[in-house]
């Protein structure tokens, strides 16, 4: 019995294909200390505050908010970094951010007027809310 050239280079572009697509993995690897999604969102929201602290008082150093937030949820920036870039490829950090935007607002009822008049005048969206 003959076997064909052509069906036996099908059959093995086949298999190529196959082991191409079941060998594909995860383009990041899980981090070792992921910070929960809750508290990525309870992080960002600070993060997002002392940043608007920062825009208010100009003499202040964002560097230092930052490692303040960080530290008083006490987390390392290395595991804060690799969570973020985790939940970034993992198309996960919108879901966080739209979170952290809930809980700016419960901080600062003040923040949802600010965003709907905003809306009101210009009728663009602004960045966190779209």
């Amino acid at each position: 019995m003959e076997i064909n050239n052509q069906q036996i280079m099908k059959k093995l572009v086949f298999i190529f294909i196959m082991l191409c697509m079941f060998s594909c993995g995860d383009y990041i690897d899980k981090p070792k200390n992921l910070i929960e999604p809750a508290k990525m969102a309870e992080i960002l929201a600070d993060l997002a505050i002392t940043d608007q602290a920062v825009n208010i008082y100009e003499n202040k150093n964002l560097e230092a908010g930052t490692r303040f937030v960080l530290k008083t949820h006490q987390v390392k920036s290395e595991d804060f970094l690799e969570s973020f870039k985790y939940y970034v490829i993992k198309d996960k950090m919108k879901d966080i951010a739209e979170d952290a935007q809930k809980i700016v607002l419960k901080k600062d009822p003040k923040a949802d007027k600010y965003i709907q008049d905003k809306l009101k005048k210009s009728g663009n969206v602004p960045v966190l809310n779209r």
